[in-house]
């Protein structure tokens, strides 16, 4: 980890302590939507990519879930991939696990790490959240690639990053995607008619809040209409976990979607 040397990194557990994790003590960290995405993923799937996979937290925890499974975790970071592949070892996963340092956004790159388009069962995605020139990036390069990712030749970043995923996506293959709620629109553009039986599932940090979270189902190649799944509300008045939301933490319950 070259530009990380002597970066201070802490060992940190997630769903209730089953799964390790190393990651930098500074900077971008794995948080509340690591889970979600996590437990939202569905059904077991035998081979899945997880695009943005940052130090391993949700890929490694659906190879944890599903014990026949084999998972792609794709990351430009370097630096978090080489974390992600130490996650990997630590929690008896490596086996499992392939651990690609690249632009996901780039064909020939994924060709190159033997990550052939149209094989995965399932694509798992939590992108940065910004467009370039939207928000003020942070002054910590890591926590701004994380955040804020840049468009090119007149596609949007999230237009990119999602035509990628499904790129590598089976026919009839699950994509699962969580991002800002107030992004559907740009959302919904990137998608288009790249995939189909699109599910919404709002996230709510409180039952009189609006939604500050969306989590994103559908399969390629579905010509199912679009449907709104019942919220998510992760807070009660207290400041506490809901119950769903504490067992979810937890690794004790997952997100379903509803027909």
């Amino acid at each position: 980890m070259a530009e990380a040397a002597g970066a201070e990194t802490s060992l940190d557990a997630i769903f209730g302590g089953r799964l390790k994790l190393r990651q930098f003590a500074a900077g971008h960290r794995v948080g509340a939507d690591a889970v979600l995405l996590a437990a939202a993923a569905g059904p077991p799937a035998r081979r899945f990519v997880d695009v943005g996979a940052g130090v391993g937290a949700v890929g490694l925890s659906l190879l944890q879930r599903w014990p026949e499974a084999s998972g792609a975790l794709i990351e430009l970071d370097c630096d978090l991939a080489a974390l992600a592949q130490d996650n990997a070892r630590l929690n008896g996963l490596a086996s499992r696990a392939q651990i690609a340092a690249l632009d996901v956004r780039d064909a020939r790159a994924r060709r190159d790490a033997d990550l052939a388009d149209g094989k995965a069962d399932l694509v798992v995605t939590n992108p940065p959240f910004f467009e370039a020139g939207t928000v003020r990036a942070s002054p910590d390069a890591r926590k701004a690639r994380a955040h804020v990712a840049v468009g090119r030749d007149g596609v949007s970043a999230l237009e990119a990053w999602v035509a990628a995923s499904l790129a590598l996506l089976a026919p009839g293959g699950r994509f699962v995607m969580i991002h800002r709620a107030d992004a559907l629109g740009a959302i919904l553009a990137a998608i288009g008619r790249r995939l189909g039986g699109v599910a919404l599932l709002p996230i709510h940090p409180k039952a009189e809040q609006s939604a500050h979270r969306l989590l994103i189902s559908g399969a390629k190649g579905s010509r199912a209409p679009l449907r709104i799944a019942p919220p998510l509300v992760l807070h009660e008045a207290s400041g506490a976990f809901t119950e769903r939301a504490e067992a979810i933490h937890r690794g004790e319950a997952t997100i379903d979607w509803p027909a």
